[in-house]
């Protein structure tokens, strides 16, 4: 009895389409067989021909697993599957993915049956199309790698999002990263740019003795090797390995899989990330791709983290130096104003008096010289305005009501006497002042409050201006405003060469020394509202003051 094959390619011979069908199944460039029910192949195109031509048999009416896949019986799951079998029962088509065995390689071949039908719609044979995807799963395992990077990167991201010294970050990055490969040994070496040295700066599931002993050059060891060349190394057992830098101290550890990693900046390792295990070849080298792509990362956060503490430190230098400022300010106002009014004041009383003296004397003597009065005149009026000048100075510097009545008053009234001199009406609101405040407090809302006022007299063109001091025994909040002219305070964003904006500088840094905070509102033809916020702290001595 003749096979399906045999029948198969009579019919095809009979209609004289032999020829025209392998010149078809040649012109394609993938793979192609035709096979009967019995596993036997009927035609190959000259692709697939090629490949196996080696054969001294032709592969017509030969078995196609042992052909195909060098083995001695039908492929069967679970690790083959028969696509004959399932295009048979199934009466579609179906396609799988195969990998094919190569002197020098794994290729993977995508294989999509057909079935084939005879004049009664039987099935009798199948024709395959093998195509080699191996590119296209290698690109697909190269897009899932990268990303699952890019996932452990975004979820480092979020683990350090938020945190700024240097400590809590290394201690996060490391958690995360062992978390995320399941390991529980680790650490992160920082690299000392003065002694070129590194050492460990967080770690995990290392002895403290371990971790503290260690202290590696630059090219010394593993770590070192790679701080210095900014390549990562991994190894299989690193007990076995003769470049280590304390092969007793790995021993003790029972240290084995490991891979250490570099940490850059700019092209600049500025550490090392050490990820070890008890079990040998523990990591793979799509882990150490996947840690050094983490590595790149975390070296970009170390180095903004220590930039971040170097401004921290810079920035509480330049508040403790302008604290210092600012006190010597204070100090020096003070200093100048008490000698203003115990030497420069009553030198001044002193001589009015004498001049007005002298003018009684003229007057009584009969005295008519009339160019010597209108001198004596002339000087007891510039010593009557330097008389004033001074007080106003001294008001400036320190003003007495500040020592003795408390801001409320002393703002209050440099207010007044500021502005109403310039035909400006000042409205005032006090609530909750009636006590005394920390020198601090007081006197920083009464610089800040002089600044402001200043603000007004020199710039504002206005009409009305109100002040409203409210405090509470949490804070004191200030509202001073304007129906002047106003400003666009978006161009205000910084001092100017010609000393535009100082003032408003020096308001909002007094404020932030004595922690609380400060802004400024405006529109031109709106008028200015300056704000400030500062926090009451009332000791016993200034309640009972």
């Amino acid at each position: 009895m003749e096979s399906t094959g045999s029948t198969v390619r009579k019919s095809i011979k009979s209609a004289g389409l032999e020829a025209i069908l392998q010149d078809v199944l040649d012109a394609i460039e993938d793979e192609i067989v035709i096979i009967d029910n019995e596993h036997r192949i009927i035609y190959v195109n000259s692709v697939l021909r090629n490949r196996i031509q080696n054969e001294a048999e032709s592969p017509i009416g030969q078995l196609c697993y042992q052909v195909l896949h060098n083995r001695e019986t039908p492929c069967s799951e679970p690790l083959w599957d028969c696509l004959l079998k399932r295009v048979v029962e199934k009466g579609k088509q179906a396609t799988i993915i195969h990998p094919v065995s190569f002197p020098d390689a794994i290729k993977y071949h995508k294989i999509t049956a057909f079935p084939l039908h005879d004049e009664h719609d039987n099935i009798t044979a199948v024709i395959e199309l093998r195509k080699d995807v191996t590119a296209e799963r290698e690109l697909e395992t190269q897009i899932v790698r990268r990303h699952h990077q890019l996932l452990a990167l975004s979820q480092i991201s979020s683990a350090l999002s938020g945190f700024h010294d240097l400590d809590t970050t290394l201690s996060n990055a490391l958690d995360s990263v062992l978390e995320l490969i399941n390991g529980d040994i680790g650490g992160i070496l920082l690299v000392d740019a003065n002694t070129k040295s590194l050492h460990y700066h967080v770690y995990r599931g290392l002895s403290t003795k371990y971790a503290e002993t260690i202290r590696i050059s630059v090219g010394e060891g593993i770590a070192g090797a790679v701080a210095e060349t900014g390549e990562p190394i991994i190894l299989e057992d690193i007990s076995k390995d003769k470049r280590t830098a304390n092969p007793d101290l790995i021993d003790s550890e029972g240290l084995k899989g490991f891979v250490s990693i570099p940490l850059k900046a700019k092209e600049r390792v500025v550490g090392v990330m050490n990820i070890a295990s008890h079990v040998a070849g523990r990591f793979s080298v799509d882990e150490m791709s996947l840690l050094s792509s983490i590595g790149d990362y975390l070296g970009s956060t170390i180095e903004q983290a220590r930039l971040h503490e170097r401004l921290a430190r810079l920035g509480e230098r330049y508040r403790a130096l302008l604290r210092f400022s600012l006190t010597a300010q204070e100090e020096e106002r003070k200093r100048i104003a008490r000698e203003l009014h115990d030497d420069t004041s009553q030198a001044i009383t002193s001589m009015t008096l004498s001049l007005q003296a002298i003018m009684t004397l003229a007057e009584m003597k009969g005295i008519d010289d009339k160019q010597f009065l209108k001198m004596v005149k002339e000087t007891h009026a510039f010593a009557v305005h330097a008389g004033y000048e001074v007080v106003r100075i001294m008001k400036e510097l320190r003003p007495t009501l500040l020592d003795e009545l408390g801001m409320a008053a002393a703002i209050h009234r440099y207010a007044k006497d500021t502005l109403e001199s310039l035909g400006i009406k000042v409205s005032a609101d006090f609530i909750g002042t009636e006590g005394r405040f920390p020198s601090e407090v007081e006197i920083t809302m009464f610089r800040v409050a002089q600044g402001l006022i200043g603000n007004i007299r020199e710039h504002s063109e206005a009409k009305h201006a109100s002040i409203k001091l409210q405090c509470d025994e949490n804070q004191c909040e200030m509202v001073i405003e304007d129906d002047g002219k106003g400003f666009d305070v978006s161009k205000l964003t910084r001092v100017e060469s010609s000393g535009r904006g100082a003032g408003l500088f020096t308001m909002r840094e007094r404020l932030h020394l004595a922690g609380g905070e400060g802004y400024v509102e405006s529109k031109p033809g709106k008028g200015t509202k300056g704000i400030a916020r500062l926090p009451v702290h009332k000791d016993s001595e200034n309640a009972e003051n």
